[in-house]
């Protein structure tokens, strides 16, 4: 599992920095959260492939976030992608989408299924969770939290030979927390495997000043990737425009239990992330700044 960032600017592209959009690959599916304008492209040059199970995460209908979207589709209908993609986002992502899709006058070689959202649990399955938590920005903005679901131990071999299990079926049934029955004997899950290992809980907060039912939702991440749009000395201009700054990234990170801190979202008056860093390690004692094609492995 790894996080790739595709872009890390706010509101406009710089020469270094392409538009929000983050995509968290796992077991070959791609959970996609905004889509700036041209997101094609960097998606393009990450080369996770056009063609994977893949899900889109809308924080909010803010040109920078989602105009991207667009290039996506027809760039993945060109590519003859088949595989059916959802899309997630706050009311109006349908109308946003059809409008446009009707106008531009494209035609789909794949199906696609929009969801609206509110605060709550928006996709189970029985890998993961996505829940959803109503952001503080200046139009309605959520943010998000992947949520792994424990995994099985690890798997004994030593044990399972001893046992007289024969490698194959018998073994994958018990990795996957299945009683067999081998020699009229019944073998349980837990004789051959370690313990349960934790989920990872990643967190990603889209546009928004911090709020403390922002921090209660990313309670625990191990991993969380924050607005840090400026830093403390425009902490005015922050509020103004309902973003937050690395201070108050690192501040929340660190009040939330954060375990790793991804400073992003940066405004284009900023040359580098240099300052962000040290003002969010003053409070946090892991942050690192994204950058376009940054690559993070989850572990």
């Amino acid at each position: 599992m790894k996080l790739v960032f595709l872009g890390t600017s706010a509101a406009q592209p710089t020469e270094n920095r392409g538009l929000s959009c983050i995509c968290l690959e796992r077991e070959g599916e791609i959970l996609m959260f905004d889509a700036g304008e041209a997101a094609q492209i960097s998606y393009m040059k990450s080369g996770l492939g056009w063609n994977k199970k893949m899900k889109i995460f809308v924080t909010h209908l803010h040109g920078d976030h989602c105009v991207g979207i667009l290039g996506l589709l027809q760039t993945m209908s060109m590519q003859n992608r088949t595989e059916t993609l959802e899309i997630f986002g706050p009311s109006g992502i349908e109308e946003f989408i059809a409008a446009n899709i009707k106008v531009l006058n494209f035609g789909l070689s794949f199906p696609v299924l929009i969801n609206t959202i509110k605060d709550e649990k928006i996709f189970e399955n029985e890998k993961f969770s996505i829940r959803a938590c109503k952001a503080n920005h200046s139009i309605v903005a959520y943010s998000y939290l992947f949520e792994e679901k424990d995994k099985p131990g690890r798997f004994n071999v030593k044990k399972a030979k001893e046992l007289g299990i024969p490698e194959g079926d018998l073994w994958n049934k018990l990795q996957n927390g299945k009683e067999i029955i081998i020699n009229e004997k019944t073998i349980k899950p837990e004789q051959v495997l370690g313990e349960k290992r934790r989920g990872k809980k990643i967190g990603i907060s889209g546009d928004t000043m911090p709020t403390q039912e922002l921090e209660k939702f990313f309670e625990e991440c191990d991993y969380l990737v924050f607005d840090s749009t400026f830093l403390d000395t425009e902490k005015q201009k922050a509020q103004d425009t309902c973003h937050s700054t690395a201070k108050q990234a690192a501040t929340l990170g660190k009040n939330a239990n954060v375990r790793n801190l991804i400073l992003t979202h940066f405004s284009a008056r900023y040359k580098d992330e240099v300052e962000h860093l040290n003002e969010a390690k003053e409070i946090h004692n892991s942050v690192i700044t994204a950058r376009d094609l940054l690559e993070i492995e989850i572990k």
